[in-house]
């Protein structure tokens, strides 16, 4: 029965979901009857029946090229990539033991780990409804492991608070939400929802404010049984003759908001972040290899494009070799699918429509920094049992990402031990290489006593020093996709943009490979027409 006065239950969905977070509102929308299940319709993209004889000359082997020379070679068409590094990929890359890494600047890096150890300095996991990376990692073959996200025993690690001590997960989540549920279960008690619910819906949110909370039977949130099987025990529970169990005390209400450590609870909530998340086995670059397979025999590789032209016969690009630049080389095409990211593609002479134009120059390039750490031992699971997740702090590094994989491995180990944004990634940009390191090795060791004498090696990627992209990924504002995203993604004369920067899914493989399909079906129709109007 609908209550006919008062706080309706949307507002007080939108209250618990503003006061509780995401997961309480669910829970309540649960217990009244409002969530259910959502489904989706995936889209065919199947090209067929190409115009005969017809090229296309892509530019850029990164997930967005390849995809679209995979599937425009298998509509008919002739097809060529032009990409810039030795190897395809582009940002979906990762650093073995051996691999040479020269950043803007001068300054060149050698990976030092151990056999098997890796870092993915750009993408690191795919959600499970990244439904067109999961394609094609399923058609390729890509084997897929889970990425553990959400790890309740990492750390929260605020410089402000608790002496700067960090709290594992488990504790500041339990304590957040069991005092938020024995506020709101005041609420609901002192009937001040009287006129608002029915008695029947107070009843539900009070059982369901009990159970997600933690609290016990005179609905408080306090040291005991239910907090403790919550965010865990001083003493656990044991066998025979074992120590007693005892039960943890909770964070003080006042002193755990003050800390702010709760804003980092959302993360795992959030869609993108939401389990299951999958990585491949072995590096996020077997799916750049799996594409490789499969179109490697249209690269043309350590090619620079210095110019691209198009008239009304077609498309011509100069480039140059880009390991030993000298004699500029042409390529012709009828149609030309060009994905090099927006940041590069300004700086080239390009006879593309002032609209166009415009939209390449107007989205900036956000800035990131990933630092990889390898230790002698994986401490953090042998000393403080950590198996993957991610641990948060306020210091400059943002966080750590315990690895995923190799679970009670004997020997050494490879964390992410910083993934820099805004103003600290810009700091830290500014650093050498070994400093970025250094200080993230000293930021580490706030949270982790044993960094400095676990420490092997490290090396860093700042993205607005990778020469082939200068930043992390394509920054829209609001405003920018009112005024540029369609003139941007629109088919200008003979050529077509894709990749991460023409989708609304940025910094992801996602967004690249959808904005891929999406350009190459209407590029293929658009050659169709014209080849039916010039017969």
């Amino acid at each position: 029965m609908e209550p006919t006065q008062g706080i309706s239950r949307r507002a007080l969905l939108s209250w618990i979901g503003k006061t509780a977070g995401a997961v309480a509102m669910y829970q309540a929308m649960t217990s009244l009857g409002f969530a259910a299940e959502s489904s989706f319709d995936s889209n065919n993209y199947e090209l067929s029946g190409a115009p005969k004889g017809s090229s296309v000359l892509i530019l850029g082997g990164g997930l967005a090229g390849m995809t679209a020379a995979y599937e425009l070679r298998k509509a008919g068409y002739k097809v060529k990539i032009l990409e810039f590094n030795p190897k395809a990929g582009g940002r979906c890359w990762t650093l073995r033991g051996g691999d040479k890494y020269t950043e803007l600047g001068g300054h060149t890096q050698e990976c030092k780990f151990d056999e098997g150890q890796y870092l993915n300095p750009g993408p690191w996991r795919i959600p499970y409804h990244h439904h067109a990376v999961l394609h094609y990692c399923k058609q390729f073959d890509v084997k897929l492991e889970v990425f553990n996200q959400v790890n309740h025993n990492a750390y929260f690690h605020s410089t402000k608070a608790f002496d700067g001590k960090p709290k594992r997960y488990r504790e500041v989540q339990a304590d957040f939400q069991g005092h938020i549920a024995e506020l709101l279960s005041k609420c609901v008690d002192q009937k001040g929802l009287d006129q608002a619910m029915t008695k029947q819906d107070t009843e539900r949110l009070l059982l369901v404010m009990r159970e997600w909370g933690a609290l016990n039977g005179d609905n408080e949130y306090v040291k005991g049984v239910e907090s403790s099987l919550m965010r865990g025990f001083d003493v656990q529970p044991g066998g025979g003759l074992m120590p007693v169990e005892q039960y943890s005390q909770p964070i003080d209400r006042q002193e755990l908001l003050n800390s702010s450590l709760w804003k980092h609870l959302h993360y795992g909530q959030a869609f993108e972040y939401q389990s299951t998340l999958f990585q491949p086995v072995g590096g996020m670059d077997m799916i750049a290899k799996a594409f490789e397979k499969e179109v490697g025999s249209l690269i043309r590789y350590n090619s620079k494009v210095t110019k691209i032209d198009q008239d009304d016969n077609g498309v011509t690009v100069n480039y140059v070799d880009s390991q030993n630049p000298g004699e500029t080389m042409t390529e012709t095409a009828d149609w030309c699918v060009c994905t090099i990211p927006l940041s590069i593609l300004g700086q080239i002479p390009s006879t593309f429509s002032n609209k166009m134009t415009s939209a390449i120059r107007a989205v900036p390039y956000d800035s990131s920094v990933k630092v990889g750490l390898q230790f002698k031992r994986r401490f953090w699971e042998e000393d403080e049992h950590i198996y993957g997740g991610v641990s948060y702090t306020d210091m400059p590094i943002e966080l750590i990402s315990y690895p995923s994989t190799d679970y009670h491995s004997s020997g050494k180990g490879v964390l992410l031990g910083g993934y820099l944004w805004d103003e600290n990634s810009y700091e830290f940009t500014s650093m050498t290489p070994d400093m970025r390191v250094k200080k993230a090795l000293e930021y580490g060791s706030k949270i982790h006593p044993q960094y400095m004498d676990e420490f092997d090696n490290g090396i860093s990627v700042a993205w607005h020093r990778v020469p082939w992209v200068n930043g992390c990924y394509g920054m829209w504002t609001p405003e920018t996709r009112e005024a540029h995203y369609n003139n941007l993604c629109e088919i200008d004369g003979r050529i077509v943009l894709a990749g991460e920067h023409a989708s609304y899914i940025p910094a992801w493989m996602e967004g690249a490979i959808l904005s891929s399909l999406d350009a190459i079906k209407r590029l293929h129709q658009h050659a169709l027409d014209s080849s039916k109007q010039n017969a």
